[in-house]
């Protein structure tokens, strides 16, 4: 998916991307992660995609997680 926006203004640091075709929407950008060039009126075209290995990862990491919980849990309560 893409979205097309265009910067309407920056403020202490933070763009307001108004999302085409309406400008009804809004995102707040941090203004260190736009190009460059960036000004106000610039279109920008942002992609936006599923990082489906990152999220099993992340599942992976925060299932893990919770099973060493769950055991210390039991380990304490056997004691």
């Amino acid at each position: 998916m893409e979205i097309t926006g265009v910067i309407d203004r920056i403020v202490e640091g933070i763009a307001v991307v108004l999302i085409q075709p309406d400008e009804k929407q809004e995102i707040l950008w941090p203004e260190e992660y736009l190009p460059e060039d960036a000004r106000e009126g610039s279109i920008l075209r942002i992609s936006v995609v599923t990082d489906y290995e990152e999220t099993k990862e992340r599942k992976e990491r925060v299932s893990n997680l919770i099973e060493k919980l769950k055991k210390n849990l039991r380990d304490e309560t056997n004691m």
